[in-house]
């Protein structure tokens, strides 16, 4: 399995529950393997996936949307390794899967929250992302631009900002969108890290702005907690790499989009 490096707190997470998943395997599970690749990397990601295609019966790994990615994921599957990527994929590729949620959907349901939550006749909105060379994140900002300009046509969207999945760069993204806009009513973070945009809210007293962001982790736990954040959008760690393991033997049967669980400070597990 090929995963992120870096900060992201559901990274780690993933992290966590794969290792956890190693620890439980059985006589009858797969030999598990996890190797980290920098999050944004692309020749990195190329270059793990034909090498770990020499000893693999199969990979599942996070997709980056890059032609030398593309590449390498074309040559590794016509050589016989199955291949399904998980949480962002590389669109319809031959021999191989995707597990991960319904993203322009996920991306529209952000825009309704926020279009929904902030109650205003005029007002600006923004959008901050990890990196668009993601295809889930660029899925999930077509989907939020979609609904912005279909239902609330009276709320400008004032552009994306590449985080990087960084707290302090969202941070400091956050502080310089608070000053261009003084009307931002709401942040949809389409990537991770949000606790940067959170310290941001609180430091300069802007609560009220409508927050909604990605991955049950205990930043945003507390965020949601003490009411700088509205919503967290998840997807389960444990269900997601169990589910890939199952895609591995069939990457051919393209598995169901996962469910989206939306969390707000009232439902929390």
């Amino acid at each position: 399995m090929l995963l992120p490096a870096g900060s992201n707190p559901y990274l780690r997470l993933l992290d966590e529950w794969v290792k956890a998943r190693v620890g439980r395997t059985g006589i009858n599970d797969p030999f598990l393997r996890c190797f980290f690749i920098d999050s944004f990397d692309a020749t990195a990601l190329a270059t793990a996936l034909r090498k770990n295609a020499a000893w693999a019966d199969a990979i599942a790994f996070f997709a980056i949307e890059h032609p030398e990615v593309r590449e390498a994921t074309l040559e590794v599957a016509a050589g016989g390794t199955r291949l399904v990527t998980i949480v962002s994929d590389l669109g319809t590729l031959p021999g191989v899967a995707h597990l991960g949620l319904d993203n322009r959907a996920v991306g529209r349901t952000a825009g309704l929250l926020i279009g929904r939550l902030a109650h205003v006749d005029t007002g600006a909105v923004a959008l901050v992302a990890g990196s668009r060379h993601h295809r889930a994140r660029s899925e999930r900002e077509a989907g939020f631009l979609s609904i912005q300009e279909e239902m609330f046509p009276h709320l400008r969207v004032i552009g994306m900002r590449e985080g990087h999945d960084d707290g302090g760069e969202n941070y400091r993204h956050t502080l310089a969108l608070l000053e261009q806009a003084p009307d931002l009513v709401g942040i949809y973070n389409v990537g991770g890290s949000s606790s940067g945009i959170s310290r941001a809210l609180r430091e300069r007293d802007r609560m009220a702005v409508t927050f909604i962001g990605h991955d049950l982790t205990p930043d945003t736990r507390r965020a949601l907690l003490e009411g700088s954040m509205d919503a967290v959008f998840d997807q389960d760690p444990d269900l997601l790499i169990d589910a890939a393991i199952r895609a591995l033997p069939q990457p051919e049967a393209q598995p169901r989009p996962l469910r989206l669980e939306i969390y707000f400070r009232e439902n929390l597990p």
